[in-house]
């Protein structure tokens, strides 16, 4: 069974001279399964993630999310709106800096009524909140107050406040130091088992996507050259450029 399903995808950029991001591309998720996109910067993959969230529109393939296509995030039902949510790179600039973190989950909800709680908001609030592990006092601050895995946390509270079935995570660690990365990978596997939510996870690191991904794709200058189970990838990869990533993350390491 199949969530989510991108299928002979192609992206290209520019008017006169195209730029060709994406050639080519075809992946699945599973539900409650996460699948690590990897590449070095410029392969592709924040591509292939904003054209599955809506952001970028595909030149040619298509988009599906539990059999129904996806267009444009503009074209979208409510329903697959809410469905799809993203964690990006830059917690804090995805943050609006001049709302509480109670005015940015409260947005989510006047946005998307049906998943607004019907009882206390501010119950739910803080509840949202000891789910990302911070304190309910947090609700009242702005970004600026916070430090950036705490940004972080509230970008995902407010992914989780519209009930999502896929997360699309682009570099949602990349920002972090290395001990706060591993909380918040931590936190992404908790939440994924106890909402039972599918991800696709973007890196340029397999040492952070080890992790988390229960399987793995590699792109490679707008292709995907590998494909497979976690361990089969990381234990045995079968192309050159897998290996080279794999290698570079094992010197980092040392």
């Amino acid at each position: 069974m199949t969530l989510l399903d991108v299928r002979d995808l192609r992206i290209t950029f520019g008017r006169r001279t195209k730029v060709v991001a994406v050639d080519g591309v075809s992946l699945s998720v599973a539900p409650d399964e996460t699948v690590g996109l990897v590449g070095e910067s410029g392969s592709g993959k924040t591509t292939v993630a904003r054209a599955v969230v809506g952001l970028v529109r595909p030149d040619s393939g298509a988009i599906v999310l539990d059999g129904q296509p996806l267009g444009r995030i503009g074209r979208r039902s409510a329903a697959a709106h809410r469905a799809v949510q993203m964690v990006f790179q830059d917690p804090r600039s995805s943050l609006n800096p001049r709302m509480t973190v109670a005015a940015v989950i409260d947005e989510v909800w006047r946005t998307h009524p049906v998943t607004a709680p019907e009882g206390d908001r501010t119950a739910a609030l803080h509840g949202l909140l000891d789910d990302v592990g911070l304190d309910a006092s947090v609700a009242r601050q702005r970004p600026s107050e916070l430090s950036g895995g705490q940004c972080q946390r509230v970008s995902i509270a407010r992914a989780l406040a519209a009930k999502p079935r896929l997360l699309v995570c682009d570099e949602a660690v990349s920002a972090l130091d290395v001990s706060v990365q591993a909380q918040v990978l931590r936190l992404l596997v908790d939440l994924r088992e106890k909402h039972h939510l599918s991800m696709l996870f973007i890196s340029h690191d397999l040492g952070v996507v080890h992790q988390i991904a229960d399987r793995i794709a590699v792109m490679r200058r707008g292709e995907l050259v590998e494909e497979g189970p976690a361990a089969d990838v990381l234990g045995a990869p079968q192309h050159e450029y897998t290996q080279s990533l794999l290698d570079a993350a094992l010197e980092l390491n040392e």
